[in-house]
């Protein structure tokens, strides 16, 4: 089964509907492991709580528990800082070399330029959602 880190960016869009929440249901499908770490979900439970997004308490709590209940956790044994322009950026890069990860989903043009770290693939949320529609 595929590995992935998602970006905070996919899980906000996942949570605000449209074309990105079947990345949700794939997920619970259990079509790909989620590996996240705790500074991961820690950015997830401060994006999703921004009132700008009128995310209601009950749906916060949804996706976290979501989370919690499907996700791998990981502990980043490297501490790397690859992403000049936005260094919190790099949690992300610590997640996917220690979940061992196969893709590292993202709408972040700082991850997304990359194209590919320690041979990762960095793609986007509609490619991803491609990727499981071509491979169950």
């Amino acid at each position: 089964m595929k590995r992935v880190v998602l970006d905070t960016n996919i899980i906000i869009s996942s949570a605000l509907g449209g074309a990105l929440v079947l990345v949700l249901e794939k997920w619970g499908e259990e079509k790909f492991t989620v590996v996240v770490t705790t500074d991961v979900v820690d950015e997830y439970f401060e994006v999703l709580n921004r009132p700008k997004f009128g995310l209601k308490q009950e749906t916060i709590d949804n996706i976290l528990g979501f989370i919690y209940q499907f996700s791998e956790f990981v502990v980043p044994e490297e501490k790397i800082k690859f992403i000049e322009d936005d260094p919190k950026d790099d949690k992300f890069l610590e997640a996917a070399i220690a979940g061992k990860v196969d893709f590292i989903v993202s709408g972040d043009k700082h991850l997304l330029d990359l194209k590919e770290f320690r041979s990762i693939s960095i793609i986007t949320g509609r490619d991803f959602l491609d990727w499981l529609k071509m491979n169950g």
